[in-house]
C-alpha cells in the first residue's frame, strides 16, 4: 500500500468539507476520485499535498505514519500536485517557474540556469510539446500554462502525483500524450490521483475510483466493472435524465440582433453570421481555429483588423472599449474562470454585482438593499451554494464561482450572451443546470453564442454549429446535420470530398 489515509476530517469554521473520509493508492496505480463541485475532491488532496492540516484522521505513506506541515514537506516525500487553478508566477520565465523553491546550483552556489533550462527542455520534449524554457509565463496561453503546470510535477522524482483537472485547456492531442507519459511512469511504479469531471478521460486512463458526495466517501470500485450512468448516479445521488434535450425546439425569431460581417483579425478572417433573437449558435474548432480569439473579439477584448459588427442595427465601431460593447448589451462568461471571470480580491456579494455596477449604475452612492436583492436573486435562480456572501469568491468551489459570473452578467439584462467554454472544470450536475439555463434564456428571447469543444455540451443546447478551421468558417451545420463525426471532419479541414484546405 502506497498511501492510506484514515478518517480524515477537515472542517472551514462550521462547514465540514472532509467527513472521516477512507482513501487508499497502491503503488503503480490510477485512482480516479470523482465527486461534484464542492463535494471535498479538492479538501481532501490539499491535506494530503500539506496544504491543510486535518482535525481528525491519520495518513501512512508507503507503511509509515506521516503528518505534513507544507507543501514542501509533501513534496519531500514524494507528492506532488497539480492544481486545478494555475499556480505560476506570471513575471517569471517558465524554467524558473519549473525549478521555484527548488533551484539548482553550481559547485560554486550560482544558479545554474543552464542546467535548468537544460532539463526544462527535456521535459517539454518528453511532453511532445513546443514551449521555451525562457519564455516569460504571462506570455504564454492558458493550454500552455497547464502544461508547465505539468511539466513541474515530471521534473522530479515522485512516488505520487495528484491532477487536479489537468486536461480542462489541453487540446486532444496534448491529452493524448499526457496520458502516454502517465502510462510510462505507471509502468515505473508511480501512481497517480486523478480528478476529472470528463467521465471518457477517466474511464480511458484509470484502474479504479473513489467517490466523494456532500465529503463523505460513497464508493470505490473498479472502473472496469460499471459505466458512466452508475457512476453519474452515485456522485448526485440520483438519477440524471439525458433526454430532457432531445426535443429541443428552435425559438429563434426573424429578428436580427448580432450581425457579423467579414470579421477579420488576428487569429480568424472573413467570418460572416447572423444571430436571431432567441437563437443559439455554438461555435466550435480546435486548438489555433481562431474559436478564442473570436470570441473575446465580439466582445471588444481584441481590436479587429477588418469587418462590421452591428447590435440591434447599430455598429459597434471597432476598437470601442469593451465597456462600451458592456454597455450596448453584450454579455461574456469567460473561459479560463480564474484569470479571466472571478475578481479573486473581493467577495461572493461584490463579484455578483460588477456587472451591474458597470454597466447599469448612474453613479452616487450604492444602494445597498437593491444589491441584496440582486444577490439574493441570482443566488437563488442559479442555485449557488454559500454560507456567507462576504467571504473570498475563491472560497467557493468552481461550479459556483461559475454561477456567481453567470448571475453577474444576468444583471446586465444583455441582449447577446457570449459562453466561452461555460462548464470547464465543472461536475456533471452543475453543466446539466447550465444548460438548462442557456435553453431557458434562449426561450426568453436572448441572442446565444456558445464557444465549445466539446460535441456533447453543443449538441444538447444549440440550434447550429459553425465549424472554424485555421481561422476560417469551413462549414455551418444545422442542429439536424450535427454529428461528433462531422464536426471533427470539418475541424481538421477536410471537406465533403475528403480534401484539406491548405
Amino acid at each position: 500500500m502506497l498511501l492510506e489515509m484514515k478518517g480524515i476530517v477537515m472542517e472551514f469554521g462550521p462547514v465540514r468539507a472532509v467527513d472521516n473520509v477512507d482513501f487508499t493508492v497502491h503503488p503503480g496505480e490510477i485512482v480516479g476520485l470523482l465527486g461534484e463541485n464542492g463535494a471535498g475532491k479538492s479538501t481532501l488532496m490539499n491535506v494530503l499535498a500539506g496544504t491543510y492540516p486535518p482535525v481528525g484522521g491519520e495518513i501512512f505513506l508507503d507503511g509509515k505514519k506521516v503528518r505534513f506541515n507544507s507543501a514542501k514537506q509533501a513534496m519531500q516525500h514524494g507528492i506532488r500536485f497539480i492544481h486545478q487553478e494555475l499556480n505560476l508566477c506570471d513575471d517569471l520565465k517558465v524554467f524558473e517557474n519549473l525549478f521555484l523553491a527548488e533551484e539548482l546550483r553550481t559547485k560554486f552556489g550560482l544558479l545554474d540556469k543552464k542546467e535548468m533550462i537544460r532539463r526544462s527542455r527535456e521535459a517539454f520534449e518528453r511532453m511532445k510539446v513546443d514551449i521555451d524554457p525562457e519564455a516569460v509565463v504571462e506570455t504564454l496561453q492558458p493550454a500552455e500554462k497547464q502544461l508547465v503546470e505539468i511539466a513541474r510535477a515530471l521534473l522530479f522524482k515522485c512516488e505520487l502525483i495528484i491532477m487536479d483537472e489537468p486536461s480542462t485547456a489541453l487540446s486532444t492531442h496534448e491529452i493524448e500524450n499526457l496520458f502516454e507519459i502517465m502510462r510510462q511512469l505507471r509502468e515505473d511504479g508511480v501512481s497517480f490521483i486523478y480528478i476529472s469531471h470528463k467521465m471518457p478521460e477517466l474511464f480511458e486512463i484509470c484502474d479504479n475510483y473513489s467517490v466523494l458526495r456532500d465529503g463523505r466517501l460513497i464508493a470505490s470500485g473498479k472502473f472496469s466493472d460499471t459505466n458512466e450512468h452508475a457512476i453519474t448516479e452515485l456522485m448526485l445521488g440520483h438519477q440524471l435524465a439525458d433526454d430532457s434535450f432531445a426535443d429541443k425546439q428552435y425559438r429563434g425569431t426573424e429578428e436580427v440582433v448580432l450581425s457579423v460581417r467579414n470579421l477579420c483579425g488576428a487569429n480568424f478572417r472573413n467570418v460572416s453570421f447572423d444571430l436571431h433573437k432567441g437563437e443559439i449558435i455554438a461555435i466550435t474548432g480546435l486548438q489555433g481555429s481562431g474559436r478564442d480569439t473570436l470570441a473575446d473579439a465580439l466582445f471588444g477584448a481584441v481590436t479587429c483588423t477588418s469587418g462590421e459588427v452591428h447590435l440591434n442595427g447599430k455598429h459597434m465601431k471597432n476598437g470601442s472599449p469593451i465597456i462600451r460593447h458592456m454597455k450596448a448589451g453584450i454579455a461574456m462568461v469567460p473561459r479560463a474562470r480564474k484569470e479571466r471571470g472571478i475578481l479573486n480580491t473581493l467577495s461572493i456579494y461584490d463579484n455578483t454585482s460588477m456587472g451591474f455596477l458597470n454597466t447599469k449604475f448612474k453613479g452616487g452612492l450604492i444602494n445597498i438593499k437593491e444589491e441584496q436583492k440582486r444577490f439574493e436573486r441570482q443566488t437563488k435562480t442559479l442555485k449557488v451554494k454559500t454560507d456567507n456572501p462576504r467571504n473570498p469568491i475563491t472560497s467557493l468551489s468552481g461550479g459556483n464561482q461559475q454561477k456567481v459570473i453567470l448571475g453577474r452578467w444576468l444583471e446586465t439584462e444583455a441582449d447577446v450572451l457570449l459562453f466561452d467554454n461555460p462548464t470547464q472544470g465543472i461536475d456533471v450536475g452543475t453543466k446539466y443546470e447550465i444548460y438548462h439555463l442557456i435553453l431557458r434564456l434562449a426561450e426568453a428571447g436572448k441572442a446565444i453564442i456558445v464557444f465549445s469543444a466539446e460535441f456533447p455540451e453543443i449538441h444538447k443546447v444549440a440550434d447550429s454549429c459553425m465549424v472554424l478551421y485555421k481561422g476560417q468558417v469551413n462549414a455551418v451545420l444545422s442542429r439536424e446535420e450535427m454529428s461528433e463525426k462531422l464536426v471533427m471532419y470539418y475541424s481538421t479541414g477536410a471537406n465533403l470530398e475528403g480534401e484539406k484546405h491548405a
